[in-house]
């Protein structure tokens, strides 16, 4: 709640020379000053200098579909804005974009395809075993479209990193975008979190809140929505690995 707060104060005070602020009983996302501010968008915590690790991080990715974040994670990496290496990333679906990209940006991917396993059960002890096999400190599902169980959970615990597109605990679950617009809501954002047994329910390490506008439709929130994660994720994944390094030092 404080980042919602935090962004609401923000609006409030962006412009008011020009006597925009609404009243209680008003819509903020019909507010000329709101709409002005539409590429404002608050992180939290605010962005800072990427750390540094030795040895770097090595990271296993999990995609489902487009595989934006994950590319995103990889131009951070290259960037040099996150300390990292993915050594291997995992698809669930044969055909997606994900993979693609992942040999267009030289990452090694394996496939998973979760209608050959016989249980969710079964199909995590795979992702285990690869995931195992090569080393990895953490796993970030960066859009996998599957509920995991306690098997993935306790082989990473707390090594498990989801994203996922709203300002948790707010609408947890399938279409946070649809549910962020059914329930006209002034502001919405993506989070990222340690991955517990309850969908969307474990510890935010970061969130990236985003106004909603009286414009939006789905297509167009998600966009936007979209181009934060890109900044949040890797940003995420720099704060849990300085977690895991202290943890491994204690």
């Amino acid at each position: 709640m404080q980042l919602v707060f935090s962004i609401v104060n923000k609006m409030n005070n962006l412009d008011k020379k020009e006597n925009c602020l609404t009243s209680a009983s008003s819509n903020p996302r019909q507010n000329s000053c709101y709409e002005k501010d539409a590429k404002r968008s608050l992180i939290w915590p605010p962005p800072q200098a990427s750390p540094k690790f030795n040895p770097r991080l090595n990271l296993g990715v999990m995609a489902s579909g487009n595989g934006s974040n994950f590319e995103a994670l990889v131009k951070a990496i290259q960037n040099s804005q996150l300390d990292a290496s993915i050594s291997i990333l995992v698809v669930n679906n044969p055909n997606c974009e994900a993979r693609r990209r992942a040999q267009r940006l030289g990452v090694p991917c394996v496939i998973h395809n979760h209608r050959e396993f016989s249980s969710r059960e079964e199909l995590d002890k795979a992702l285990v075993k690869t995931f195992t096999n090569h080393a990895v400190e953490g796993v970030v599902m960066a859009g996998w479209m599957r509920i995991v169980t306690p098997i993935l959970i306790a082989a990473f615990p707390n090594r498990l990193i989801n994203i996922h597109p709203s300002l948790l605990p707010s609408f947890r679950g399938l279409d946070a975008v649809g549910q962020a617009l059914k329930a006209r809501v002034p502001i919405s954002g993506c989070s990222v979190h340690l991955v517990t047994p309850q969908v969307d329910d474990g510890p935010v390490l970061a969130q990236a809140a985003v106004p909603v506008l009286s414009s939006d439709d789905h297509q167009s929130l998600s966009e936007r929505i979209q181009r934060m994660e890109h900044q949040l994720l890797p940003l995420s994944v720099a704060l849990a690995g300085q977690n895991w390094r202290n943890e491994a030092q204690n």
